[in-house]
């Protein structure tokens, strides 16, 4: 999505920073945990939020 909203290279090096992974993440690593989620390995997961955003919900301004 970052990509489509920001076509530069600039532009995606500051979304890209704002990640503690310093990258994107790439379409296959965001459908990984959606199928995590909807196979047998999450059968005793319940009422939590998995967040797929490459460290961003923990950085500090």
């Amino acid at each position: 999505m970052a990509r489509e909203m920001n076509p530069d290279e600039a532009a995606l090096g500051a979304v890209a920073r704002l990640h503690a992974l310093r990258r994107l993440a790439q379409p296959e690593e965001i459908a990984a945990a959606a199928l995590f989620l909807v196979s047998p390995a999450s059968s005793f997961v319940t009422g939590t939020a998995m967040r797929v955003d490459g460290g961003v919900s923990i950085q500090r301004g």
